[in-house]
């Protein structure tokens, strides 16, 4: 039996699943997560069943590093193989340009190109990469899949993808990409399951956590997203300005002599809910606080919430479904109440009962125009049926 390793490389921490295959290469079933992290200057390793139990755990008091880190995951998945074979290794890989409109095995030639949008993605593409040498230097021979966040907005009508700008740019590769592809894609087909005729319609999905952006579907398929030529567009996020003019920019350059670097450092790593609050890049000790900039940070990241949905809405001509994921998304009732009271002119209308309590399913009120759900995300699971997309062909 054939079995598939998900890697989801975060800055701090690397997310894994293990996940069995049968001898067409379907999906069939995932065996365990897990993660190791950083926190509090040690490393942390744990791994539950399919079933939330937990089957190990680690910690160590010095950090040895990335590479490390995915020898661990390496050497724990191949010892509770069971008996079958490791066929590939997915990653998320947050950037694929125009060139990656689906998953890809990875090679030289590939990797070259990944290289090359790095600088679109600073905060997740050199993390992403640098897990996928970390495997190839640990297992050589293993095959290694690339699956990106991009590919689910390549269905995007051409002139959502385009900026003012000379055409020559455009042509170039400067548009509009969209992230969260991976997110999107299992939301998408989760509710096309669990609420098959609002998939068909018009829906947009609200992926809030650390980063966090919008996404338009119809008929499950993205025609207009938040995020743009890279992931620091769009919304408010935990550390990203979101959406900003771009004289912003030119000014801190000119009149305050910053360097690129130093704007980029601003823009994606002391900006978003941290920057505005002072005090916190997370949501929920921001709703916890009773200090008045805290309280401005949440008003701030719902008020851009509700204001891109409306411009969404405007591009689907009309909206049929509300759908949170994302870890804000799933857990900050608050923060689901706030958005929804805020768009009732569009018909969206909340259950209070549902919304405390309900971890996956509907929580509009009865009669309400507009369907609201909460759907939780699962990256690692279209990671899989990726891969197994990839060892098929």
């Amino acid at each position: 039996m054939n079995h598939v390793l998900c890697l989801n490389a975060g800055s701090a921490s690397l997310k894994f699943g293990l996940y069995r295959l049968d001898s067409k290469g379907d999906l069939l079933r995932c065996q365990f997560r897990g993660a190791v992290d950083r926190r509090d200057n040690h490393l942390h390793f744990r791994v539950a069943e399919a079933n939330g139990a937990v089957l190990d755990e680690a910690r160590w008091d010095t950090d040895p590093g990335a590479g490390a880190m995915v020898e661990i995951i390496l050497g724990w998945a191949e010892a509770h193989l069971g008996g079958g074979a490791l066929a590939a290794v997915g990653h998320r890989v947050v950037h694929g340009g125009v060139d990656f409109d689906g998953p890809v095995l990875v090679n030289a030639a590939v990797m070259r190109k990944l290289d090359a949008l790095s600088a679109l993605a600073p905060l997740h593409q050199p993390v992403n990469l640098a897990t996928i040498r970390n495997v190839a230097a640990l297992r050589p021979d293993l095959p290694q899949v690339a699956c990106f966040d991009t590919a689910f907005h390549h269905t995007m009508p051409e002139i959502a993808t385009r900026f003012g700008l000379p055409r020559a740019l455009h042509d170039r590769g400067i548009r509009r990409y969209g992230f969260h592809g991976l997110s999107y894609d299992y939301v998408a087909g989760r509710l096309a399951q669990i609420a098959p005729g609002l998939a068909e319609g018009r829906v947009i999905i609200a992926h809030l956590g650390s980063g966090a952006s919008l996404c338009a579907t119809l008929a499950g398929h993205s025609i207009e997203t938040t995020m743009g030529f890279t992931a620091t567009d769009g919304l408010l996020m935990g550390t990203r300005c979101g959406a900003l003019d771009p004289g912003v920019v030119l000014s801190l350059i000119r009149s305050d002599g910053m360097s690129a670097e130093a704007v980029e450092d601003l823009l994606n790593r002391q900006s978003g809910l941290l920057g505005v609050s002072g005090l916190s890049s997370d949501m929920r000790v921001l709703l916890a606080s009773d200090a008045a900039p805290a309280r401005e940070a949440v008003d701030l990241f719902v008020y851009r919430v509700v204001r891109e949905t409306a411009a969404l809405a405007a591009a689907l001509g009309g909206l049929d479904g509300l759908v949170f994921t994302g870890g804000i998304g799933e857990h900050a009732a608050p923060v689901r109440a706030s958005v929804v009271q805020r768009l009732g002119w569009l018909g969206c209308t909340l259950d209070p009962a549902a919304n405390a309590g309900v971890r996956e399913g509907s929580i509009a009120a009865l009669g309400s125009r507009v369907a609201v759900h909460v759907v939780p995300t699962d990256e690692e699971v279209t990671i899989a049926r990726q891969c197994g997309t990839v060892l098929r062909s």
